[in-house]
């Protein structure tokens, strides 16, 4: 039950994120920014805004003590979720978008759901693990 309550957690930040990077997103391309730059950033303002709610509210049954630890958690978020979020939002844009004429907030929408699952995966195993995984041990 702890695991379908986190999945819910888990997606009420997504979604949440994802109004964060299609915000950008529109923001951005109506500033006249290339696609795909404007896909980089907006997929990067959701990450540090999913990696705090994540931090406090998904994960909040995995607490790290001190800020140090938190770095650390921020950084392997960054080096997974943030990598995928990042590498597969631009890949699929490219190819949605660029490739096949798909309207870029239609192909951004798209990235989002496909990402998430691996996301979640990633978070829970990686990221928020376990204290002796997920935050330095005081020595």
């Amino acid at each position: 039950m702890r695991s379908v309550v986190r999945w819910l957690k888990f997606n009420a930040v997504g979604i949440a994120g994802a109004v964060v990077q299609i915000c950008f997103l529109r923001m951005l391309l109506r500033a006249n920014a290339n696609y795909l730059a404007a896909t980089a950033v907006a997929v990067e303002a959701a990450v540090l805004h999913n990696f705090a709610w994540h931090q406090r509210y998904t994960w909040a049954d995995r607490p790290c003590d001190d800020l140090r630890a938190v770095v650390v958690r921020m950084v392997r978020y960054h080096l997974s979720s943030g990598a995928v979020s990042i590498v597969g939002n631009v890949l699929i844009m490219r190819w949605l978008s660029g490739a096949a004429g798909v309207s870029p907030l239609v192909a951004n929408f798209v990235a989002i759901l496909v990402c998430s699952v691996v996301n979640y995966f990633l978070g829970d195993r990686f990221v928020f693990a376990q204290r002796r995984l997920a935050c330095l041990v005081r020595t």
